[in-house]
Protein backbone atom coordinates (compact mmCIF):
# COMPACT_ATOMS: atom_id res chain seq x y z
CA UNK A 1 0.00 0.00 0.00
CA UNK A 2 1.45 2.94 -0.70
CA UNK A 3 2.32 5.32 2.18
CA UNK A 4 -0.44 8.32 1.08
CA UNK A 5 -3.07 6.39 0.40
CA UNK A 6 -5.76 5.74 3.56
CA UNK A 7 -8.50 3.69 2.68
CA UNK A 8 -11.78 3.55 5.18
CA UNK A 9 -14.67 1.98 4.42
CA UNK A 10 -17.85 2.97 6.25
CA UNK A 11 -20.93 1.28 7.27
CA UNK A 12 -24.18 1.44 7.92
CA UNK A 13 -25.91 -1.24 9.75
CA UNK A 14 -29.30 -2.49 10.51
CA UNK A 15 -30.90 -5.68 11.56
CA UNK A 16 -31.06 -7.35 7.94
CA UNK A 17 -28.80 -5.20 6.26
CA UNK A 18 -25.45 -3.90 5.74
CA UNK A 19 -24.92 -0.69 3.19
CA UNK A 20 -21.33 0.62 2.97
CA UNK A 21 -18.87 3.26 1.21
CA UNK A 22 -15.10 2.81 0.63
CA UNK A 23 -12.88 6.30 0.89
CA UNK A 24 -9.55 6.68 -0.47
CA UNK A 25 -9.04 9.47 2.44
CA UNK A 26 -5.48 11.02 0.85
CA UNK A 27 -8.18 12.67 -1.59
CA UNK A 28 -11.71 12.23 0.27
CA UNK A 29 -12.12 10.03 -2.88
CA UNK A 30 -15.77 7.81 -2.69
CA UNK A 31 -14.16 4.48 -4.11
CA UNK A 32 -16.72 2.03 -4.32
CA UNK A 33 -20.18 1.83 -2.45
CA UNK A 34 -22.84 -1.14 -2.36
CA UNK A 35 -24.95 -2.50 0.11
CA UNK A 36 -26.23 -6.05 1.28
CA UNK A 37 -29.98 -6.58 2.08
CA UNK A 38 -31.60 -9.59 3.84
CA UNK A 39 -29.27 -10.67 6.05
CA UNK A 40 -29.89 -13.86 7.59
CA UNK A 41 -32.42 -14.43 5.44
CA UNK A 42 -32.84 -16.36 2.26
CA UNK A 43 -31.86 -14.60 -1.07
CA UNK A 44 -29.80 -12.29 -0.01
CA UNK A 45 -29.43 -8.98 -2.34
CA UNK A 46 -26.06 -7.94 -3.12
CA UNK A 47 -24.60 -4.96 -5.20
CA UNK A 48 -21.59 -2.84 -5.14
CA UNK A 49 -20.71 0.03 -7.49
CA UNK A 50 -16.71 0.75 -8.56
CA UNK A 51 -16.41 3.45 -11.00
CA UNK A 52 -17.87 2.61 -13.73
CA UNK A 53 -18.33 -0.90 -12.93
CA UNK A 54 -21.17 -2.50 -10.77
CA UNK A 55 -22.39 -6.23 -9.97
CA UNK A 56 -25.66 -7.35 -8.32
CA UNK A 57 -26.21 -11.06 -7.52
CA UNK A 58 -28.26 -12.76 -5.22
CA UNK A 59 -26.91 -15.67 -2.80
CA UNK A 60 -27.34 -16.24 1.05
CA UNK A 61 -25.62 -14.22 3.69
CA UNK A 62 -26.01 -15.56 7.13
CA UNK A 63 -24.61 -12.57 9.41
CA UNK A 64 -23.02 -9.89 9.27
CA UNK A 65 -19.41 -10.95 9.02
CA UNK A 66 -20.27 -12.71 5.98
CA UNK A 67 -21.33 -9.84 4.41
CA UNK A 68 -18.27 -8.23 4.88
CA UNK A 69 -16.52 -10.96 3.66
CA UNK A 70 -18.31 -10.62 0.24
CA UNK A 71 -18.09 -6.79 0.57
CA UNK A 72 -13.94 -7.18 0.93
CA UNK A 73 -13.69 -10.22 -2.39
CA UNK A 74 -16.31 -7.81 -4.19
CA UNK A 75 -13.75 -4.55 -3.71
CA UNK A 76 -10.79 -6.99 -3.63
CA UNK A 77 -11.99 -8.66 -7.36
CA UNK A 78 -8.64 -8.91 -9.43
CA UNK A 79 -10.31 -7.03 -12.72
CA UNK A 80 -12.52 -4.74 -10.88
CA UNK A 81 -11.64 -3.70 -7.63
CA UNK A 82 -10.08 -1.15 -6.08
CA UNK A 83 -8.68 -2.79 -2.84
CA UNK A 84 -5.18 -5.63 -3.12
CA UNK A 85 -6.93 -6.87 0.19
CA UNK A 86 -8.50 -6.44 3.09
CA UNK A 87 -4.87 -6.06 4.87
CA UNK A 88 -5.05 -2.44 2.56
CA UNK A 89 -8.26 -0.85 4.91
CA UNK A 90 -6.62 1.84 7.77
CA UNK A 91 -10.28 1.32 9.07
CA UNK A 92 -14.24 0.36 9.16
CA UNK A 93 -15.98 3.41 10.65
CA UNK A 94 -19.67 3.36 12.05
CA UNK A 95 -22.17 5.54 12.43
CA UNK A 96 -22.92 4.39 16.31
CA UNK A 97 -25.67 5.15 17.66
CA UNK A 98 -25.89 5.73 21.49
CA UNK A 99 -23.61 4.46 24.29
CA UNK A 100 -24.60 6.98 27.02
CA UNK A 101 -21.55 8.93 28.21
CA UNK A 102 -19.32 6.88 26.33
CA UNK A 103 -19.53 9.22 23.04
CA UNK A 104 -17.78 10.59 21.16
CA UNK A 105 -15.44 8.75 18.40
CA UNK A 106 -14.42 5.68 20.20
CA UNK A 107 -12.01 2.34 19.16
CA UNK A 108 -14.74 -0.84 19.41
CA UNK A 109 -13.95 -2.62 22.53
CA UNK A 110 -15.64 -5.03 24.70
CA UNK A 111 -16.61 -1.82 27.13
CA UNK A 112 -18.63 0.29 24.47
CA UNK A 113 -20.30 -2.77 22.97
CA UNK A 114 -21.26 -3.54 26.53
CA UNK A 115 -22.72 -0.42 26.85
CA UNK A 116 -24.32 -0.29 23.80
CA UNK A 117 -26.23 -3.40 24.50
CA UNK A 118 -27.03 -2.22 28.08
CA UNK A 119 -28.80 0.73 26.74
CA UNK A 120 -30.66 -1.08 23.89
CA UNK A 121 -33.90 0.22 25.46
CA UNK A 122 -33.02 4.02 24.21
CA UNK A 123 -32.22 2.62 20.67
CA UNK A 124 -34.23 -0.30 20.36
CA UNK A 125 -34.16 -0.05 16.52
CA UNK A 126 -30.07 0.92 16.04
CA UNK A 127 -28.29 -0.70 19.40
CA UNK A 128 -28.51 -3.53 18.90
CA UNK A 129 -27.79 -4.59 15.39
CA UNK A 130 -24.39 -2.52 15.47
CA UNK A 131 -23.56 -4.41 18.81
CA UNK A 132 -24.15 -7.51 17.41
CA UNK A 133 -21.93 -6.61 14.20
CA UNK A 134 -19.08 -5.12 15.47
CA UNK A 135 -18.95 -8.43 17.46
CA UNK A 136 -18.88 -10.51 14.53
CA UNK A 137 -16.44 -8.32 12.97
CA UNK A 138 -13.93 -7.80 15.67
CA UNK A 139 -14.10 -11.58 15.39
CA UNK A 140 -13.40 -12.09 12.18
CA UNK A 141 -11.09 -9.33 11.22
CA UNK A 142 -8.79 -8.86 14.16
CA UNK A 143 -6.41 -6.95 12.68
CA UNK A 144 -8.96 -4.40 11.14
CA UNK A 145 -9.46 -1.39 13.72
CA UNK A 146 -13.01 -0.62 14.08
CA UNK A 147 -14.59 2.72 15.04
CA UNK A 148 -17.49 3.78 16.44
CA UNK A 149 -18.78 7.49 15.45
CA UNK A 150 -21.33 7.96 18.06
CA UNK A 151 -24.30 10.41 16.63
CA UNK A 152 -24.31 12.02 20.47
CA UNK A 153 -20.72 12.96 20.29
CA UNK A 154 -21.73 16.40 18.11
CA UNK A 155 -24.33 17.56 20.81
CA UNK A 156 -21.80 17.83 23.49
CA UNK A 157 -21.71 21.58 23.07
CA UNK A 158 -25.03 22.25 23.79
CA UNK A 159 -25.34 24.29 26.87
CA UNK A 160 -26.59 22.23 30.07
CA UNK A 161 -29.61 23.93 30.68
CA UNK A 162 -30.31 22.63 26.92
CA UNK A 163 -30.21 19.13 27.22
CA UNK A 164 -31.65 19.22 30.90
CA UNK A 165 -35.07 17.69 31.55
CA UNK A 166 -36.64 18.82 34.59
CA UNK A 167 -36.53 15.37 36.43
CA UNK A 168 -34.96 14.90 39.78
CA UNK A 169 -31.28 15.77 39.09
CA UNK A 170 -29.37 13.07 40.34
CA UNK A 171 -31.28 10.91 36.95
CA UNK A 172 -28.82 12.85 35.02
CA UNK A 173 -26.54 11.32 36.73
CA UNK A 174 -27.00 7.89 37.76
CA UNK A 175 -29.55 7.10 34.54
CA UNK A 176 -27.94 9.36 32.38
CA UNK A 177 -31.14 10.91 31.29
CA UNK A 178 -30.89 14.28 29.30
CA UNK A 179 -31.44 15.41 25.70
CA UNK A 180 -28.40 13.58 24.08
CA UNK A 181 -29.03 14.33 20.58
CA UNK A 182 -28.46 12.65 17.42
CA UNK A 183 -28.06 12.88 13.70
CA UNK A 184 -24.63 13.97 14.55
CA UNK A 185 -22.89 13.72 11.51
CA UNK A 186 -25.16 14.93 9.44
CA UNK A 187 -25.70 18.17 11.71
CA UNK A 188 -21.77 18.20 11.54
CA UNK A 189 -21.69 17.82 7.95
CA UNK A 190 -23.82 20.24 7.39
CA UNK A 191 -22.36 23.09 9.66
CA UNK A 192 -18.97 22.61 7.85
CA UNK A 193 -19.89 22.29 4.36
CA UNK A 194 -22.22 25.73 4.63
CA UNK A 195 -19.41 27.50 6.00
CA UNK A 196 -17.22 26.52 3.42
CA UNK A 197 -19.74 27.61 0.41
CA UNK A 198 -20.24 30.79 2.23
CA UNK A 199 -17.11 31.38 3.80
CA UNK A 200 -17.35 31.77 6.75
CA UNK A 201 -16.56 29.47 9.87
CA UNK A 202 -18.26 31.27 12.57
CA UNK A 203 -22.24 30.75 10.91
CA UNK A 204 -25.64 31.01 13.01
CA UNK A 205 -27.32 27.85 11.17
CA UNK A 206 -30.53 25.89 11.77
CA UNK A 207 -29.58 22.71 9.83
CA UNK A 208 -33.22 20.62 9.16
CA UNK A 209 -32.14 16.59 8.37
CA UNK A 210 -35.57 15.43 7.29
CA UNK A 211 -35.80 11.82 6.06
CA UNK A 212 -36.99 8.93 7.32
CA UNK A 213 -35.85 10.12 11.07
CA UNK A 214 -35.96 14.22 11.14
CA UNK A 215 -34.25 16.43 13.34
CA UNK A 216 -33.52 20.12 13.76
CA UNK A 217 -30.16 21.47 15.10
CA UNK A 218 -29.29 25.03 16.38
CA UNK A 219 -25.59 25.66 15.46
CA UNK A 220 -22.83 28.56 16.18
CA UNK A 221 -19.44 27.82 14.54
CA UNK A 222 -20.56 24.37 13.43
CA UNK A 223 -20.58 23.70 17.50
CA UNK A 224 -24.42 22.40 18.28
CA UNK A 225 -26.27 24.44 20.69
CA UNK A 226 -29.38 23.18 20.73
CA UNK A 227 -31.23 19.50 18.90
CA UNK A 228 -34.97 18.38 18.83
CA UNK A 229 -34.32 15.02 19.35
CA UNK A 230 -33.76 14.24 22.70
CA UNK A 231 -32.83 10.88 25.19
CA UNK A 232 -34.07 8.81 21.83
CA UNK A 233 -34.50 8.94 18.21
CA UNK A 234 -37.98 8.26 19.24
CA UNK A 235 -38.48 11.96 19.87
CA UNK A 236 -38.30 15.63 18.64
CA UNK A 237 -40.08 15.72 15.39
CA UNK A 238 -42.62 13.23 14.41
CA UNK A 239 -40.64 10.87 11.94
CA UNK A 240 -41.91 8.14 9.11
CA UNK A 241 -43.61 5.79 11.65
CA UNK A 242 -42.18 6.95 14.96
CA UNK A 243 -44.16 8.99 17.09
CA UNK A 244 -42.03 12.10 18.04
CA UNK A 245 -42.67 14.33 21.11
CA UNK A 246 -45.66 12.70 23.32
CA UNK A 247 -46.38 12.96 27.15
CA UNK A 248 -45.65 10.12 28.68
CA UNK A 249 -48.38 10.01 31.21
CA UNK A 250 -50.36 9.52 28.21
CA UNK A 251 -49.33 5.51 28.07
CA UNK A 252 -51.77 4.47 31.55
CA UNK A 253 -54.44 5.80 30.33
CA UNK A 254 -53.60 3.75 26.81
CA UNK A 255 -52.80 0.69 28.55
CA UNK A 256 -56.25 0.80 30.54
CA UNK A 257 -58.28 1.71 27.15
CA UNK A 258 -56.42 -0.49 24.88
CA UNK A 259 -55.97 -3.43 27.38
CA UNK A 260 -52.06 -3.31 25.40
CA UNK A 261 -48.85 -3.43 27.85
CA UNK A 262 -46.46 -0.66 28.02
CA UNK A 263 -44.29 -2.79 25.39
CA UNK A 264 -47.18 -3.16 23.21
CA UNK A 265 -47.58 0.48 23.37
CA UNK A 266 -44.58 1.75 22.43
CA UNK A 267 -43.94 -0.79 19.95
CA UNK A 268 -46.80 0.40 18.20
CA UNK A 269 -45.66 3.97 19.07
CA UNK A 270 -42.59 3.53 17.30
CA UNK A 271 -43.72 1.59 13.84
CA UNK A 272 -47.30 2.83 13.41
CA UNK A 273 -46.96 6.45 14.72
CA UNK A 274 -45.59 9.98 12.99
CA UNK A 275 -46.90 10.22 9.08
CA UNK A 276 -48.17 6.95 8.60
CA UNK A 277 -49.29 6.46 11.83
CA UNK A 278 -51.30 10.01 11.44
CA UNK A 279 -52.17 9.72 7.56
CA UNK A 280 -53.31 5.91 7.83
CA UNK A 281 -51.51 5.86 4.54
CA UNK A 282 -47.81 6.10 3.93
CA UNK A 283 -44.89 6.72 5.87
CA UNK A 284 -43.41 8.46 2.38
CA UNK A 285 -43.38 12.13 2.04
CA UNK A 286 -43.71 11.47 -1.63
CA UNK A 287 -46.92 8.95 -1.80
CA UNK A 288 -48.34 11.64 0.96
CA UNK A 289 -48.37 14.57 -1.12
CA UNK A 290 -49.71 12.82 -4.15
CA UNK A 291 -52.53 11.56 -2.17
CA UNK A 292 -52.92 14.95 -0.78
CA UNK A 293 -53.16 16.56 -3.79
CA UNK A 294 -56.34 14.11 -4.81
CA UNK A 295 -57.96 15.02 -1.79
CA UNK A 296 -56.40 12.45 0.71
CA UNK A 297 -57.68 14.69 3.96
CA UNK A 298 -55.59 12.72 6.69
CA UNK A 299 -52.34 12.37 3.90
CA UNK A 300 -52.81 16.35 3.97
CA UNK A 301 -53.13 16.12 7.94
CA UNK A 302 -49.91 14.44 8.47
CA UNK A 303 -48.24 16.70 6.29
CA UNK A 304 -49.57 19.84 8.38
CA UNK A 305 -48.72 18.51 11.18
CA UNK A 306 -45.08 17.84 10.02
CA UNK A 307 -44.42 21.32 8.84
CA UNK A 308 -45.94 22.48 12.51
CA UNK A 309 -43.95 20.82 14.10
CA UNK A 310 -40.73 21.96 12.22
CA UNK A 311 -41.91 25.19 12.53
CA UNK A 312 -41.84 25.08 16.29
CA UNK A 313 -38.73 23.93 16.47
CA UNK A 314 -37.36 26.38 13.81
CA UNK A 315 -38.88 29.51 15.97
CA UNK A 316 -37.31 27.97 19.54
CA UNK A 317 -34.15 27.92 17.06
CA UNK A 318 -34.09 31.67 16.24
CA UNK A 319 -34.34 32.08 19.92
CA UNK A 320 -31.19 29.88 20.94
CA UNK A 321 -29.20 31.20 18.45
CA UNK A 322 -30.57 35.03 18.23
CA UNK A 323 -31.48 34.58 14.46
CA UNK A 324 -29.69 32.39 11.52
CA UNK A 325 -27.42 33.54 8.98
CA UNK A 326 -28.50 29.82 7.00
CA UNK A 327 -31.55 27.60 7.28
CA UNK A 328 -30.63 24.83 5.44
CA UNK A 329 -32.60 21.82 4.03
CA UNK A 330 -30.83 18.06 4.00
CA UNK A 331 -32.21 14.66 3.38
CA UNK A 332 -34.74 13.04 1.22
CA UNK A 333 -37.23 15.29 2.27
CA UNK A 334 -35.38 17.96 2.73
CA UNK A 335 -33.34 18.10 0.08
CA UNK A 336 -36.26 16.87 -2.38
CA UNK A 337 -39.83 18.50 -1.23
CA UNK A 338 -40.65 21.72 -2.28
CA UNK A 339 -44.00 21.69 -0.08
CA UNK A 340 -42.46 20.98 2.92
CA UNK A 341 -39.56 23.67 2.51
CA UNK A 342 -42.16 26.09 1.23
CA UNK A 343 -44.65 25.50 4.10
CA UNK A 344 -42.08 25.55 6.65
CA UNK A 345 -40.90 29.23 5.69
CA UNK A 346 -44.00 30.64 5.16
CA UNK A 347 -44.71 33.75 6.48
CA UNK A 348 -41.70 34.39 8.43
CA UNK A 349 -41.21 37.43 6.43
CA UNK A 350 -41.02 38.87 10.03
CA UNK A 351 -38.00 37.21 11.08
CA UNK A 352 -36.00 38.09 7.80
CA UNK A 353 -36.54 34.67 6.19
CA UNK A 354 -38.11 35.05 2.60
CA UNK A 355 -38.08 32.00 0.25
CA UNK A 356 -37.97 32.68 -3.61
CA UNK A 357 -40.94 30.37 -4.66
CA UNK A 358 -39.25 29.66 -8.23
CA UNK A 359 -35.60 29.25 -6.93
CA UNK A 360 -37.84 26.28 -4.32
CA UNK A 361 -39.46 24.95 -7.83
CA UNK A 362 -36.24 24.60 -9.48
CA UNK A 363 -33.75 22.63 -7.09
CA UNK A 364 -32.31 19.57 -8.95
CA UNK A 365 -30.99 16.30 -7.86
CA UNK A 366 -27.79 16.31 -5.13
CA UNK A 367 -27.55 19.97 -5.92
CA UNK A 368 -26.13 22.80 -3.39
CA UNK A 369 -28.52 25.54 -4.15
CA UNK A 370 -29.40 28.94 -2.54
CA UNK A 371 -33.75 29.14 -2.54
CA UNK A 372 -34.30 32.15 -0.79
CA UNK A 373 -35.32 35.81 -1.87
CA UNK A 374 -32.49 38.08 -2.66
CA UNK A 375 -33.66 40.58 -0.22
CA UNK A 376 -33.83 37.38 2.78
CA UNK A 377 -32.19 38.46 5.57
CA UNK A 378 -31.58 34.69 6.29
CA UNK A 379 -30.27 32.75 3.60
CA UNK A 380 -32.37 29.61 3.40
CA UNK A 381 -30.16 26.57 1.04
CA UNK A 382 -30.78 23.00 -0.34
CA UNK A 383 -27.35 20.77 0.56
CA UNK A 384 -27.02 17.21 0.30
CA UNK A 385 -25.62 15.69 3.69
CA UNK A 386 -22.45 13.33 3.83
CA UNK A 387 -23.17 11.73 6.73
CA UNK A 388 -20.43 8.72 5.31
CA UNK A 389 -17.41 11.39 4.65
CA UNK A 390 -17.78 12.67 8.28
CA UNK A 391 -17.35 9.28 9.87
CA UNK A 392 -14.47 8.21 7.43
CA UNK A 393 -12.63 11.36 8.90
CA UNK A 394 -13.36 10.49 12.44
CA UNK A 395 -12.26 6.85 11.45
CA UNK A 396 -8.78 7.72 10.07
CA UNK A 397 -8.09 10.25 13.34
CA UNK A 398 -9.07 7.89 15.64
CA UNK A 399 -7.10 4.98 14.72
CA UNK A 400 -3.92 7.40 13.56
CA UNK A 401 -4.38 8.30 18.01
CA UNK A 402 -4.49 4.33 19.04
CA UNK A 403 -1.22 3.54 16.98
Amino acid sequence: MEDNVVKVLVANLGSTSFKYRLFDMSTEQQLARGGIDRIGLEDSNCSVEIGDYSDKRVTNIPDHAAAVTLCLEQLSDPEHGCLKDASELKGIGFKAVFAGKLSGVRVVDDTLLTRMEELADVAPAHNPPYAKAMRQLRQAFPSIPLVAALETGFHETIPPEIRAYAVPFEWQDKYETKRWGFHGASHRYIGGRIGEILGNDDLKVISCHLGGSNSLCAQRGNKSQANSLGMSPQTGLLHNNRVGDFDPYALPLLKRLSGKSFEELLEEMSTNGGLLGLSGLSSDVRDLEEAASNGHERADFALKVFVASIRQYLGSYLVVLGGADAIVFTGGIGENSQRIRREVCAGLEWAGISLDEEKNGAVERDAEVCISADDSKTQIWVVPTNEEIVVARQTVEAVGQSD
